[in-house]
């Protein structure tokens, strides 16, 4: 593939989540989330932390947890999540397929916002090599007071980045992250080629804010192009 950096090309920042985007993660993130909530006395399956959780911080879900239950989590709860995380991160993760080619396509400058903390953010990058391909531009939802769906994030990884939000291009996966890109007014593209994504994902994900969609990675490239030739679409955020 060719790169898609144009001189008039109306973005000067591609803005990825991690987990569902750049690595195939959030089938085993949601299966660790799951058991340990369940060993903690809220029970919980896989595919409800998915309906619940997904795109968002694991300090938000576990606030809502705890005035459900009406009791706190145990102080190393986050942690124990975690633990099973990585364990399964090193003998499982996989990077999302085709990653590495749309990335190497890609002659915009590119950054990572994702809800996870930043251990789990490295564990996953390195696990896949990409982390590399992104640092130091990386940035968590520790570093800002509202995680996804709030704004805050895409904002502060545009002010790090140097670039005006409209002039950003948001890739998710996450109906919690496609309202956090409209929240900011970042164009976003919604993502369904995840393991973890159920039949009529990508049409959720449109009805979310999601200016277009796709499953496959190879993709991605072209689809900015496309973008980038529609008159008026930064300013307007209209649809494909």
């Amino acid at each position: 593939m060719k790169k898609t950096r144009r001189d008039k090309d109306p973005f000067d920042l591609v803005i990825f989540d991690c987990d569902g985007v750049l690595v195939d993660s959030e089938v085993i993130s949601c299966a660790a989330h799951a058991e340990t909530l369940t060993r903690h006395g809220y029970k919980i399956t896989a595919d409800q932390v998915f309906d619940r959780f997904l795109g968002r911080s694991m300090r938000q879900a576990s606030l809502e947890v705890e005035a459900e239950m009406g009791r706190s989590l145990p102080d190393d709860f986050h942690a124990q999540v975690y633990a099973e995380i990585f364990r399964l991160f090193a003998v499982s993760l996989q990077a999302t397929p085709h990653v590495d080619e749309a990335l190497a396509a890609i002659a915009l400058p590119v950054c990572v916002a994702s809800s996870g903390p930043p251990e789990k953010i490295s564990a996953s990058l390195n696990r896949v090599g990409l982390w590399d391909r992104f640092a130091p531009h990386i940035f968590s939802a520790v570093q800002v007071r509202n995680g996804k769906p709030a704004p805050d994030l895409f904002l502060f990884a545009a002010a790090q980045m140097q670039a005006a939000p409209a002039r950003c291009l948001v890739i998710e996966d996450s109906l919690a992250g496609i309202a956090a890109a409209v929240a900011a007014r970042m164009p976003v593209l919604g993502f369904y080629g995840g393991s973890h994504c159920r039949p009529g994902h990508g049409d959720r994900l449109r009805a979310a804010g999601a200016v277009a969609v796709f499953a496959d990675m190879r993709q991605l490239p072209d689809l900015i192009a496309r973008i980038g030739q529609k008159p008026g679409f930064v300013a307007g955020f209209s649809a494909l």
